[in-house]
C-alpha cells in the first residue's frame, strides 16, 4: 500500500543506524520526534463535494485526501501536522483518451478546474489544489498505463501516459528493450509526468533526458485533441513536442506518449573513484564529459556529501579501512566521490571505463573498483526512503536543483549551501547541507543541493523555516545565473522566479500558448505561471 503522507510503500523502511543518528546530532543537534496526524483525522476535514455525480468520478474522502498533495516538504508538513485545507472535489479515473475527453467536458460543464495527476511525486507543488472558489476535479491517469504499440524496426514504443516507471521497463524488457529513464522517483512516477515536467534520468548521459526520448503523442486539451506524429527529425516549423514538454498540465492532458527505446545493454557497470579535493574532481569530470566518451552516468559528490555518504553507509569497519587507504593515497578530509557508469556491449563498457579512469587519474583520482558502484545501483531508488526515517527522528530534508555553465558551477554550489545556512541561522538553527553534480554536459552541469535540519514540532514555525530556506536558495540560483529547475519543474514553488529566466516577452508567449489550448483557464491554474491577472479576463479589447 502506498504511503498517504510520505514516500513509497508502507512496507518498506530504511532505518538510520546508531552511527548515522550520532552523525546528525553532532552536525545539527538532536531531533524532536513528533506525533503525526492520522489519515482518519485528515478525512474528517474533507468537505462535501461541489461536483455533480459522474460514473468515473470518486468523491470519497480518502481518495480525495490521497490525491490532494504531492511530495514537497510543504506538502508533507500539511499532511503530517493535519493542516490540509484544500482538497479536490473528486478524482476521475478514465481508461481511454475518449474518457479523458468526456471528463474534461464534464469539468467544463461543472465550471470546475482540472488537475492532471500521474504518480503524485512532484516536489514543487504541481498537484496541490490552488486557492479559488471553483470546484476542482483531479484526473488520475493511473488506468491509462498499457503498452499500446512496439515498433521494433523504428525502435518506438507507445504507452498510456499513466504508466509507472517499473511497469514501463518491465513491458519493454519482455521484448529486449529499455527506455533507460531512471529518475530517483522512478518507482512511483509516470511517463506522462516525466514529459510534462522535463524529467532527467540518472543515466541520461547515454539515453538522454526525456526531451530526447519523447517522439510524439496525443494530448486532450480543452480546445480539442492535439496529435503529434513521430519523425526522426523535421524542419517543418515549430516542433509541437516542445509545446507539451514542460507544460505542467497547463496545456491539457497527455494521454499517450511514444518514446524512443534502445535494446537492453549486454553489460552495465558502475565504478567509484575518489579525488583529493573539489577542484581536481571538477576539472576531471569536465574533461571526461567534453571527451564525449560512451558513458551512461557521471555523478560527483562534494566533500560534505562524500563524508555523509560514508557516514550513513554503515559497515563501520569496512568504511574505516577505506578511509585509511584513501588518506594513504592522498584523499583526506576534502575527498570527493565520483560514480562512473557505462552501459552497452562488454568491450564498449570496458573501453569507456578505462578511458574515463585514465582522464581521472591525470587529476589524481584513486579508483576503488565496482563494489561501491554495485551498492549504489542496488539502493538508488531506496535512498529517498531516508525522508521517512529522518522525519521519524525529528529532521526535515529538502533539496534544490539547477543547472549552469561550467564557470558558474562552483560559485553556484557555494552560494546554495551558504544560502541554506544563512536562512536557518535566522531561525536559530543549523543546517547540514551538501551538493552533487548528477547530470553533466560539455557546456556545464546540474547542481543538486540537499538540506537537512531539525523540525520544531510547530506547523507555523516549520513552514516559516522552509519558506526562508526556499526563498534564499531560489534567489541564489537567479543571482548566479542558473535555471530555476533542471529536472523538478516549476510548479508553484518556483513560479515566482521563472520570469527572471524567460523575460517579459517569453512569459507573455507562454501565456498566449496556454490560452490558445485552454481558453477558459481551467487547466492546473496557479502552476508554472503566476496568476498576475485572471487568466480568462479580456485582453487587448478581446471579448470576455
Amino acid at each position: 500500500m502506498r504511503r498517504w503522507n510520505g514516500w513509497g510503500d508502507e512496507a518498506i523502511s530504511l532505518a538510520l543506524h546508531a552511527g548515522a543518528q550520532q552523525f546528525l546530532q553532532d552536525k545539527i543537534g538532536a531531533g524532536l520526534p513528533q506525533q503525526d496526524a492520522t489519515l482518519a483525522q485528515i478525512c474528517q476535514r474533507v468537505p462535501a463535494s461541489r461536483l455533480a455525480p459522474h460514473p468515473m468520478v470518486d468523491t470519497s474522502a480518502e481518495t480525495r485526501v490521497r490525491h490532494s498533495l504531492g511530495q514537497s516538504l510543504p506538502d508533507w508538513l500539511k499532511l503530517r501536522f493535519g493542516r490540509v485545507d484544500r482538497f479536490p472535489d473528486g478524482v476521475a479515473f478514465p481508461e481511454s483518451r475518449e474518457q479523458v475527453r468526456d471528463v474534461l467536458d464534464y469539468a467544463r460543464a461543472c465550471n470546475a478546474v482540472v488537475i492532471p495527476y500521474g504518480g503524485g511525486t512532484s516536489v514543487v507543488g504541481h498537484v496541490a489544489v490552488a486557492e479559488g472558489e471553483q470546484a476542482v476535479l483531479t484526473i488520475s491517469l493511473a488506468r491509462l498505463s498499457r503498452l499500446l504499440n512496439l515498433d521494433k524496426t523504428a525502435q518506438l514504443a507507445t504507452f498510456g501516459a499513466g504508466v509507472l516507471g517499473p511497469d514501463l521497463e518491465a513491458a519493454l524488457r519482455a521484448h529486449g528493450y529499455t527506455l533507460g529513464h531512471f529518475p530517483q522517483s522512478f518507482e512511483y512516477s509516470t511517463l506522462g509526468g516525466w514529459v510534462v515536467t522535463r524529467s532527467s534520468g540518472q543515466q541520461s548521459l547515454r539515453y538522454g533526458r526525456i526531451e530526447n526520448l519523447f517522439a510524439g503523442g496525443s494530448v486532450e486539451t480543452p480546445a480539442g485533441r492535439l496529435v503529434i506524429p513521430t519523425f526522426p527529425a523535421s524542419a517543418a516549423g515549430t516542433d509541437l513536442r516542445e509545446t507539451v514538454l514542460g507544460s505542467e498540465g497547463r496545456l491539457g492532458i497527455l494521454t499517450e506518449a511514444t518514446v524512443r527505446v534502445t535494446p537492453l545493454p549486454a553489460c552495465e557497470e558502475f565504478h567509484a573513484l575518489f579525488f583529493p579535493d573539489w577542484d581536481k574532481a571538477e576539472a576531471a569530470v569536465r574533461a571526461i564529459v567534453q571527451a564525449k566518451l560512451p558513458l551512461s552516468m557521471l555523478r560527483l559528490s562534494n566533500a560534505t556529501e562524500t563524508t555523509t555518504t560514508l557516514a550513513l553507509a554503515g559497515h563501520a569497519r569496512l568504511i574505516g579501512w577505506l578511509e585509511r587507504y584513501l588518506v594513504w593515497r592522498g584523499c583526506g578530509e576534502q575527498k570527493c566521490l565520483l560514480m562512473i557508469g557505462a552501459s552497452g556491449g562488454k568491450s564498449l563498457v570496458a573501453h569507456a571505463i578505462r578511458l574515463a579512469s585514465e582522464i581521472a587519474r591525470d587529476h589524481a583520482a584513486v579508483a576503488i573498483g565496482e563494489s561501491m558502484g554495485k551498492k549504489w545501483k542496488q539502493g538508488r531508488f531506496r535512498n529517498v526512503y531516508l525522508r521517512n526515517s529522518l522525519w521519524q527522528q525529528g529532521y526535515a530534508i529538502d533539496t534544490v536543483e539547477t543547472a549552469c555553465d561550467w564557470p558558474r558551477v562552483k560559485p553556484m554550489m557555494q552560494a546554495l549551501e551558504a544560502a541554506g545556512k544563512t536562512a536557518l541561522a535566522a531561525h536559530g538553527e543549523r543546517v547540514h547541507t551538501y551538493t552533487h553534480l548528477s547530470h553533466l554536459y560539455a557546456q556545464g552541469a546540474s547542481v543538486y543541493t540537499t538540506y537537512v535540519y531539525r523540525l520544531s514540532g510547530d506547523y507555523g514555525q516549520d513552514m516559516a523555516r522552509w519558506r526562508s530556506l526556499k526563498t534564499a536558495a531560489c534567489e541564489a540560483i537567479v543571482a548566479h545565473g542558473g535555471t530555476i529547475s533542471h529536472q523538478h519543474g516549476v510548479g508553484t514553488d518556483h513560479a515566482p522566479y521563472l520570469a527572471a529566466e524567460k523575460g517579459e516577452l517569453g512569459m507573455a508567449a507562454m501565456r498566449s500558448l496556454f490560452r490558445h489550448f485552454d481558453p477558459h483557464g481551467m487547466m492546473n491554474p496557479g502552476k508554472l505561471l503566476l496568476p498576475e491577472m485572471p487568466e480568462n479576463a479580456p485582453r487587448n479589447g478581446e471579448p470576455a
